[in-house]
């Protein structure tokens, strides 16, 4: 007898939005094999609710650099276990089919004869900066918007780079690149002072965010040890944040004065992930400039 594999997204890590046809499917599975983010807090949530899952709960969860449990591991899992004529949820953070690797899961398991449902989840592109107030789309704003993963370094040149603060950019994935995606981002007619934010853990216990701008993102996330899991937005949006108090006195209508860039260095010496040869790539700002600054007095007060 052969079982099923149910692909159910656990949204960015809140149990309160994990879709009813997800809970159904956790409540029926016979094992449940779980991610690291977003997956195991929305199950200890629910357990501290007193929602009953009787399940097994097989922990495949990646940190970063490590993966004790690779994709094609967890692809052969999901068929053995279904093989074996039981119900198996795979349970992922925010949406299988966003960075998810949900469709590779997917033709595997069907490829092997296993019937394969799919569950889509909430996915923190939309859900995390939501947590800030950062809308992706604003009627007179933005229009448009473009989800990226941070591994990836974004490409000099590319379409992306042509694009104006009008079009927002959301960022996966992306504190380790952050340095050089500022840098290429501003090289386009975005400019150094585009608005930026940066959620880090949403929802979650340590969730924090850092506004800044292009020009001085990179530096202000160094100061303040930003760590993943977090959701960097890039547009003209960011201004409309209650965060972004300080930086919303230039209107996104109106044109910013240009800001010098930050040094790179300083961030390399903080401990974020930069590329060495941007270093070379961009002007040095002297740190004492930098601390006078009204973004940088602000994340003072904040911390």
């Amino acid at each position: 007898m052969t079982g099923i594999v149910t692909l159910v997204g656990a949204g960015p890590g809140d149990a309160g939005l994990l879709t009813v046809r997800g809970l159904r499917a956790l409540q029926e599975a016979d094992v449940i094999v779980a991610d690291r983010l977003g997956a195991r807090a929305v199950l200890e949530q629910l357990a501290a609710e007193g929602v009953e899952i009787t399940a097994e709960v097989i922990d495949v969860g990646k940190l970063p650099g490590r993966h004790p449990v690779p994709q094609d591991g967890i692809n052969d899992l999901l068929v053995r276990l279904a093989s074996e004529g039981r119900r198996v949820v795979r349970l992922k953070g925010g949406d299988p089919f966003v960075f998810g690797r949900g469709r590779e899961e997917q033709q595997h398991c069907e490829a092997a004869g296993i019937p394969v449902d799919v569950v889509p989840g909430v996915t923190s592109a939309v859900s995390v900066p939501a947590v800030a107030g950062i809308p992706l789309t604003h009627r007179g704003v933005a229009a448009s918007f473009t989800v990226l993963s941070g591994h990836d370094q974004i490409e000099p040149g590319g379409p992306l780079s042509l694009s104006k603060g009008d079009h927002t950019v959301v960022l996966l994935m992306g504190v380790n690149t952050l340095g050089h995606s500022a840098h290429v981002l501003s090289s386009g007619p975005r400019g150094v002072d585009c608005p930026v934010a940066i959620i880090e853990d949403g929802y979650g216990e340590r969730e924090r965010v850092t506004v800044g701008t292009l020009g001085t993102i990179a530096q202000l996330a160094a100061s303040r040890q930003v760590r993943s899991p977090a959701v960097v937005v890039v547009g003209d949006v960011v201004a409309l944040s209650p965060h972004a108090a300080l930086i919303v006195t230039s209107s996104v209508s109106e044109p910013r004065a240009p800001r010098p860039k930050p040094h790179w260095a300083d961030a390399l010496d903080a401990g974020l992930a930069v590329d060495t040869g941007l270093i070379q790539a961009v002007d040095a700002l002297d740190p004492a400039s930098a601390r006078r600054s009204p973004l940088a007095s602000l994340f003072s007060r904040s911390r």
